[in-house]
């Protein structure tokens, strides 16, 4: 009898051992012949080698089924050992990553697909278009892909906090009291696609950091995907200062909506000036989503539809001089 011990990484535990450890207790019963203790992260397992052997490439198989889909159930845990290897799991070819309850991440729009493309074939990427476009959801959805995959050692989210209405001053708490609603899109997007609790220990480790723009400065970014959200609300001197923050085995993905400019009348949009400056260098792409990738309610489309044709209007007037 040999005794062996399984350290599980990447992955949520309540996920894998299940409520009151029930996919535990269905693999001590799948192996009778195996001694089986399993304490935090960390499996232990005496009996035959022979046997220890195969429940080791199995609990891998698991595991990896648990980091890729966000779930576990009976029926994926009776499919690995039986040898589906899929784990009552389809093949999701498109697929980006998994959601926490399992569901797929794909691409819904030919410039969401596009997206993804360009995110294969270059490391800077501007992703601008309307609310609703899919073009932030998409982007940190590569980024966990990215992550998971270890590609890269850490996610980092940006969004420039500017104020609209209220002063940050006046808003109540400590500083990241107030800036945490400036982030909260990021967030949801990352709740979406981690585990509760294996999102704060990412967070707590630092390996997915949110910050608003202004902590970048004087950063130099290695081995991460680094998105800059809502970067049309940036200045010409921020956005500069955002692109060169960029290292080795770095991945960037501006994206922004040109209509949505908070920023004083006078101050130009730096990413207005940054897709004039950065059309054709290499190693850069472009993708402009418009309404037609808006995958929100259809009441979104025909607002941003309707905006649209009301700016067109003013500016006809404004040219006739009315």
């Amino acid at each position: 009898m040999i005794e062996k011990h399984i350290v599980l990484e990447d992955i949520d535990l309540l996920t894998f051992y299940g409520v009151n450890n029930v996919h535990l207790q269905m693999i001590k019963a799948l192996y009778p012949k195996l001694r089986i203790v399993a304490r935090g992260n960390i499996i232990k397992v005496m009996g035959d080698e022979e046997e220890m052997c195969a429940f080791e490439e199995n609990i891998q198989k698991m595991q990896r089924h648990c980091a890729t889909y966000n779930s576990l159930n009976e029926e994926a845990i009776l499919s690995i050992i039986k040898g589906d290897l899929l784990g009552g799991h389809p093949v999701e070819g498109a697929a980006i990553c998994y959601s926490v309850t399992g569901k797929p991440i794909t691409p819904r729009s030919e410039n969401q697909r596009r997206l993804v493309e360009a995110y294969e074939q270059n490391d800077m990427i501007f992703a601008t278009g309307p609310a609703g476009s899919g073009k932030t959801y998409v982007s940190i959805a590569l980024a966990v892909r990215a992550l998971k995959n270890k590609e890269v050692r850490r996610i980092i989210l940006s969004r420039p906090a500017v104020e609209a209405g209220e002063k940050l001053g006046f808003l109540p708490g400590d500083m990241k009291d107030k800036i945490d609603p400036y982030l909260q899109p990021l967030y949801d997007a990352l709740q979406d696609m981690i585990p509760a609790q294996k999102l704060t220990e990412y967070m707590e480790q630092n390996i997915i950091q949110i910050a608003p723009l202004a902590f970048m400065r004087g950063r130099t970014l290695n081995e991460a995907v680094v998105i800059l959200d809502e970067a049309q609300n940036t200045t010409t001197q921020q956005i500069k200062m955002f692109l060169t923050r960029m290292g080795q085995n770095t991945k960037m993905i501006i994206t922004g909506d040109m209509t949505q400019i908070d920023l004083p009348h006078a101050v130009r949009s730096g990413l207005r000036e940054a897709r004039e400056v950065l059309r054709g260098v290499k190693g850069i792409s472009f993708i402009d989503m418009d309404e037609r990738d808006i995958v929100r309610h259809k009441l979104v489309t025909r607002i941003v539809n309707a905006y649209s044709k009301y700016e067109a209007e003013k500016r006809k007037r404004e040219l006739a001089g009315d």
